[in-house]
Formats: structure tokens, sequence, C-alpha cells
């Protein structure tokens, strides 16, 4: 099996004998980019074995590519929507694409799945904004979300409540530490759960505990490039051990844990 290779860069198989039905593991190459709720690559699109995962998968391409569903039903167009736990397999990839997984609990993921189901995989009237001869990665997982994001029909409200930067501040500090109950940061930052909860959503826009994962994840990723093994980025991540990290890629992504490695140029940004 083939996957996304990234910024014109090559990979190499290399099969972990994985139950059947999961894409196998690889080297992966290239650049990527990590927001909160959002992880993209770039470059070339490649064939998959059928597999699903739990974020909504937007494959976008110079060229058409054929994504063919549990049911056999194929989805071809230059933009395709996989919503969330869909089972699906690419048939036919490009030279050159982007793929981007969001989160379905956040603003722009919700947005993403609503579309895939209300218009179809592949519907060219409501494509998304993605012109990959264009733009830098940043810039063009910048366009989709804010296009994603003008679906939502909830009230944001503008400046941000000293309650949510205190957690955004906070967080970060917590994460090595294990498992973090939305109640005890509410209490630390001096408002109810329940109004931490509103507020994180609406002024983050991707509720508090999967904006706590994506912050595990940026920072297993910033260990791994800090020259630390899987386990060692999975144990400051907050993560059991690697193989909890793995799984968590797996289940989220579809990606291995080999999606993590220092051979890819990240994007971070500031952390999420």
């Amino acid at each position: 099996m083939k996957a996304l290779v990234t910024s014109g860069a090559t990979t190499s198989p290399r099969s972990m004998h994985d139950a059947p039905g999961t894409p196998g593991e690889l080297r992966w190459e290239g650049t990527a980019l990590l927001r909160a709720g959002v992880l993209a690559f770039g470059g070339t699109i490649g064939p998959t074995s059928l597999h699903a995962h739990h974020a909504v998968r937007v494959v976008a391409a110079c060229t058409p590519v054929v994504v063919v569903d549990a049911s056999g039903i194929r989805h071809r167009g230059t933009h395709v929507i996989v919503p969330a736990d869909a089972p699906h397999r690419i048939a036919t990839g490009a030279e050159r694409g982007t793929a981007i997984y969001l989160d379905p609990e956040s603003v722009a993921g919700a947005a993403a799945d609503r579309r895939a189901h209300t218009y179809g995989w592949a519907d060219s009237a409501h494509s998304l904004p993605i012109d990959p001869e264009r733009e830098t990665l940043a810039d063009l997982v910048a366009d989709v979300v804010d296009d994603l994001e003008r679906d939502n029909t909830q009230q944001v409200e503008d400046d941000r409540h000293e309650a949510v930067t205190d957690a955004l501040e906070l967080l970060p500090s917590l994460v090595g530490d294990g498992p973090i109950r939305g109640a005890d940061v509410a209490r630390r930052v001096g408002i109810s759960a329940t109004r931490l909860t509103h507020l994180f959503t609406a002024q983050v826009g991707i509720p508090l505990r999967p904006y706590i994962l994506w912050l595990r994840l940026h920072v297993a990723i910033t260990r791994v490039r800090s020259g630390d093994d899987l386990t060692a980025a999975a144990h400051a991540a907050g993560f059991a051990d690697s193989s909890h990290l793995t799984r968590t890629c797996r289940r989220t992504f579809g990606l291995p844990p080999s999606a993590l490695s220092r051979r890819i140029q990240w994007d971070l940004g500031d952390a999420p």
C-alpha cells in the first residue's frame, strides 16, 4: 500500500503485518502541519487499503482522485470529503495534492462532516477553496478552515474570556501528568465546568477534551523532533506508553506512528 507522500519526497512501504483491512506501516517523509483540530500533509497522494478513522478527511488534488467507500461506491473529484469513522480507500491518487484531517468535534470538522453527509463526498458545487499548485500548506489549510467555519451558525464571542486564556496557558504544563479532568481545569481557572466547556468551544473552536488530545500530539511530535524515541515522547505527552500513542494515532487519523517521524518537516505553529 502507498499513502500520502509529502512535498515531492518519497516513502518506502514497510509492512508491519497490520491486521487485514488496515494500512501498512510506511516511512513518512516531507512536510506536514499541525494546528488545534487540524493535521495536514501535502504532496503526492497514492492508493490505500480500506480503513477508517475518527478524523474527517479532506482530500484535494490538481487532478481527480477516486475514493471508494465500504459499499463499493466510487467518489470521484478534485475535492473529496470523507466523513468521520467512514471506511474508505483511495483507489486513484494524484501526483500533487493535500490530505487534511479535521477533528469532527471542532467547528471546521463538524462543518466538513455535514457537507459530506448533505451533498455527498465529492460534490463540485460545494468544493473547498483548495489549489495545491498555488498555496503553501499553511495558507491552504487556513483557507479551508475559514471556509468551513463560515458554515457555523453558532454565535462566537469576539473577546476571549479570561478563564479561557488561563486554561490555554495552564494546559501545556498538565499534559505530561496523565489524564486531565475538565472539572479540575475549571476549578483552577475559577469558573464552573459547564461554563468553561461552553466558552472554550465557542472561543477556541474545539471542545476542551479533544483540544487536550491535540495538545498531547503537539507535545509528542515536538519531543520526537528533539530526538526522543516514541516511548519517551509518549510519556512526555501524557500517554501511558508508545502503544497508547500508536493506538491514538491510528484511531484518530488512520496514520502509523512513523507519521510523527523526524524525517517530516513539521509546521507546528504555536502550541495548540
